[in-house]
């Protein structure tokens, strides 16, 4: 019997056991050591690095670690930056695993007072007010996030204390910017506006940031609530490591409940769990793990993992629709994870972040 392609991958969907929504899978000891692993090495690993400094002058020519005292490895900042949410995540929920004692040893050895506010001093430099807008934002909040959540541990509570002033740089940057953004920056990299208003959101509501919370939501409620018919079948393109699509369905979901975020869904990507959004649905491949830009496939895989889970988790009253994102969420998951450990460097600096991402139900909780 002959399939179409669109027949196919719904039929393959179908049966697929979808992830419970109160359990996210659980990573394997040695899983964590080698994603902790993983990052360890690439947070001093200086060379390759694509620093995003704008040259002023002369003495603006500066090696990323002369620069930078916490966050230089890992090609870019902002993948420095998340390596280290990496580490503080995974010796929160794994405290007792093999790494745990390299990973606390690493970060007071770097999470102290005075390199911390060198991050913080970069800021106010000449020109640096937009580096790292707004993605590096976006994931320096999401580890002062998890920084504020570990309450348990004497050292991570040091650790907190001392990004205080970067992260306070970082809200008052993106408390101004915002409201002069009048559109949204919709791409499949970097600067795509609703992933970093999800992380904003979740760091706002953890730390009580009220003026940070109130305006991130009038931003999403301003540049998305009236978005319809989505052309769906324009994603991905070929350097994408997130689908704006679905970034943008797991902000709403934050921000809207029960049937006014089922109306507003069934409107941005009707029919999104049969042929409306199917390409929204498929893992894809990458053809070139060395290339910088086209590793970036892996990445997209991992994200859309994290939002198909996430808009499912608020479709209760969905349970068909749900099951068939849960379940492209895991097949997005196994897909992704098949590049973490390429053996390249141009994607295992980055990869890992977003496998524990999802893996550890961050955006869930």
């Amino acid at each position: 019997m002959a399939f179409s392609c669109t027949a196919l991958l719904i039929l393959c969907l179908a049966q697929t056991p979808p992830t419970p929504a109160s359990a996210m899978p659980i990573i394997p000891p040695e899983k964590v050591e080698q994603f902790a692993r993983l990052a360890l090495g690439a947070v001093v690993q200086a060379y390759p690095n694509k620093p995003s400094h704008t040259i002023i002058s002369d003495e603006d020519l500066l090696t990323p670690a002369q620069r930078h005292p916490v966050f230089w490895g890992s090609f870019d900042w902002h993948s420095a930056v998340h390596s280290h949410w990496l580490l503080v995540r995974l010796l929160k929920l794994y405290p007792d695993n093999a790494v745990a004692s390299d990973i606390r040893s690493y970060l007071n050895d770097v999470f102290t007072k005075e390199k911390l506010q060198g991050e913080a001093d970069y800021f106010h430099l000449k020109d640096t007010q937009g580096f790292e807008r707004m993605y590096g934002w976006a994931w320096l909040l999401q580890l002062a996030r998890e920084l504020d959540s570990f309450t348990d541990d004497e050292d991570a509570a040091r650790w907190r204390e001392h990004i205080r002033p970067l992260e306070d740089v970082i809200v008052e940057l993106t408390i101004n910017y915002l409201p002069r953004l009048k559109h949204p920056i919709r791409t499949g990299t970097h600067p795509d506006t609703s992933f970093a208003l999800s992380f904003a959101i979740d760091y706002a509501r953890q730390t009580n940031n009220s003026e940070l919370l109130g305006l991130a939501l009038n931003r999403a409620r301003s540049y998305y609530t009236s978005d319809t018919n989505y052309p769906a079948a324009y994603e991905p393109s070929g350097e994408d490591f997130f689908s704006s699509a679905l970034n943008e369905a797991d902000l709403m979901r934050r921000i809207m409940h029960g049937s006014e975020f089922e109306d507003w869904l069934d409107e941005f990507l009707p029919n999104i769990s049969t042929t409306g959004a199917i390409n929204l649905l498929t893992p894809v491949a990458v053809t070139d793990v060395e290339d910088g830009r086209l590793v970036h496939l892996a990445g997209l895989n991992l994200s859309r993992a994290w939002t198909l889970s996430g808009i499912a988790s608020v479709l209760d009253e969905q349970p068909q629709v749900q099951h068939i994102l849960r379940a492209a969420s895991e097949r997005h998951l196994q897909a992704g994870l098949d590049y973490v450990f390429s053996g390249n460097f141009m994607g295992e600096h980055w990869l890992a972040s977003f496998a524990v991402y999802h893996m550890t139900g961050t955006g869930l909780n």
